[in-house]
């Protein structure tokens, strides 16, 4: 009997698709680079953020992961990003003084999503945002997580969505121009470029379809990356093709587990200061002087038209 392929795995086709990205050096007219990011009014001392993880085993035996996963990007100057996890959890989250983005699983039950809405603006969140990616599982049916149902929704329900809270309401799991469109039309104030670590396999790399979605949403929104982000220079090859901040998972994890918060400080802090070297030998002077023409091709070749 002949032996079935198994589907390509997106984390591979992806983290090849950032290794086949080669950058210029510039030196001429070179400064010390400035990593501040300015995102939703408020000020960022790096565009590396956490991303939206999940039920976090932090260190120590009682120690709770997301929490000190906050506390890292607190001391790190960096946006905090919470992904699954009851409400009274993200108020810990909160209380760090971290500035954290909620993101909220498309449950199939109204009222879930509500009351995780309310409580990320009562807990004073930076943005909210939801992970339509989860809706389905891969067979096909709706997606159960924790033993809750989930269910995709409509245009007219992501634009209820953003009238309905103060906060700015973010998009998680967009990977085409189709959807981004469709966000930007919801009023979406941010979308994330992601395939929730190989959700769904053979998945466009986010890195390859970003500049498509840049272009559509016209500078009306953010526009996030996360999947398979390692070091400074995957985190310049995201800037450099559009996206305004960049999330950064599973190097965090494990500096968690060993560390706590100091870990996952740590983390961002190395990935920021790679990334500022990488920068000063680019000759990019900040996050709003992105030049993508610095972008070649394995093949020998400028990655974008000149």
């Amino acid at each position: 009997m002949e032996e079935r392929v198994q589907p390509v795995n997106s984390d591979q086709i992806t983290r090849a698709y950032f290794d086949s990205l080669l950058l210029e050096m510039r030196h001429i007219d070179a400064v010390e680079p400035d990593t501040t990011l300015s995102l939703y009014g408020e000020t960022f001392a790096t565009p590396v953020m956490m991303a939206a993880l999940s039920h976090l085993k932090g260190q120590g035996n009682e120690g709770d992961g997301m929490v000190q996963m906050a506390e890292g990007a607190k001391r790190a100057g960096a946006v905090n990003w919470a992904g699954m996890g009851d409400c009274d959890q993200f108020d810990r989250i909160a209380a760090t003084g971290a500035r954290s983005i909620k993101i909220i699983k498309p449950y199939a039950d109204e009222k879930e999503v509500i009351i995780r809405l309310e409580r990320a603006e009562e807990a004073g969140a930076l943005a909210v945002g939801m992970d339509l990616d989860h809706a389905f599982a891969a067979n096909g049916h709706p997606d159960r997580i924790h033993g809750l149902s989930m269910r995709p929704r409509t245009v007219e329900e992501v634009a209820a969505y953003v009238k309905r809270t103060r906060l700015p309401f973010i998009v998680k799991g967009v990977l085409s121009v189709t959807d981004a469109k469709k966000c930007l039309q919801a009023g979406v104030k941010g979308v994330v470029v992601s395939h929730h670590h190989n959700l769904m396999p053979s998945a466009v790399p986010p890195l390859m379809v970003l500049p498509a979605i840049v272009k559509a949403v016209e500078g009306a929104m953010p526009v996030f990356v996360d999947c398979g982000v390692q070091n400074g220079a995957d985190v310049l090859k995201a800037l450099l093709l559009g996206a305004t901040a960049v999330s950064v998972g599973r190097p965090v994890m494990g500096a968690i587990l060993e560390k706590g918060a100091r870990g996952a400080a740590e983390t961002i802090s190395k990935i920021t200061d790679e990334l500022r070297g990488m920068m000063a030998r680019t000759a990019t002077p900040d996050l709003t002087h992105m030049d993508p023409s610095l972008l070649w091709t394995t093949q020998g070749r400028p990655l974008l038209d000149r």
